[in-house]
């Protein structure tokens, strides 16, 4: 599973069934990437494809279940590790590590205004 691979099923995730084309550029890529992309994920089951009903010429990309499970799976084995790593820090690394999370999420509560 490649980071690039990660992205975009979390990408998925988070705003739901999309064409290759929106999933590109929400991505940042080319779309012959993303097409790439895609076809290694549905080829491991963790997407699945859909025509439009009303365009048959459109299709959508969106997670299975597989996808959506190893996500999860991911998240907690991240989750985990880092759990890990912060025990060790001091007290004043914590506090710190705070005070950072707090900016950061002010700063992105500017960009939704």
């Amino acid at each position: 599973m490649t980071p690039s691979m990660l992205s975009a099923l979390a990408s998925l995730e988070r705003v739901g069934p999309s064409t290759l084309g929106e999933l590109a550029s929400l991505e940042h890529v080319q779309p012959p990437t993303m097409t790439r992309i895609v076809a290694r994920l549905g080829d491991d089951g963790l997407v699945k494809r859909e025509v439009d009903k009303r365009d048959r010429r459109v299709s959508y990309v969106r997670l299975s279940r597989e996808g959506r499970q190893m996500l999860q799976r991911n998240r907690k084995r991240k989750n985990l590790y880092l759990a890990k790593r912060l025990q060790s820090l001091s007290d004043e690394e914590i506090v710190a590590l705070e005070e950072a999370a707090e900016a950061i999420e002010n700063l992105l509560e500017q960009e939704d205004d």
